[in-house]
């Protein structure tokens, strides 16, 4: 697992501790758009949320597919670990492999998703969080591999 640190200007407010999955399919990789009106609005993400004082990264990313895409997961290790300066808020992101296991996925509470490979995923803008990830991602073939297998 890699850990990182990122920063926009500002002062970091509260710590906002976020799930996302990495969610692999025949190679290619689910990714949705975060709604209008919603803080980062129409900028796409890795699929996840809000992780409740209650419950464990774990548990939250299986609530936050069911309800945002209503698609069950298997949730497998952490791939990364990325603490993220907004002004006026800082996250937490830890990034999960996840294996699809059924239910298509519906855009219940994100404005759009896709199912996107290697090569697409630089036609798609999503937040300055996501970047260190997003080189992993296009530069390397690792993950996607062993998604594969």
């Amino acid at each position: 697992m890699q850990t990182g640190t990122t920063a926009d200007s500002g002062e970091p407010g509260p710590k906002i501790e976020v799930a996302a999955g990495l969610v692999f399919r025949s190679g290619r990789l689910l990714i949705t758009q975060r709604r209008e009106g919603d803080h980062l609005g129409g900028l796409w993400e890795f699929p996840g949320g809000k992780r409740d004082p209650d419950e464990s990264f774990e548990e939250c990313l299986h609530r936050e597919l069911v309800e945002e895409l209503g698609i069950k997961v298997a949730v497998e290790c952490c791939l990364e670990t990325i603490d993220h300066y907004y002004p006026g808020r800082r996250v937490h992101l830890r990034f999960f492999r996840c294996r699809w296991l059924e239910h298509e996925p519906q855009p219940l509470e994100c404005q759009a998703f896709a199912w996107v490979s290697q090569a697409e995923l630089q036609q798609y803008t999503f937040p300055a969080a996501d970047e260190q990830l997003l080189v992993r991602l296009t530069q390397s073939r690792d993950w996607w591999e062993t998604a594969a297998k």
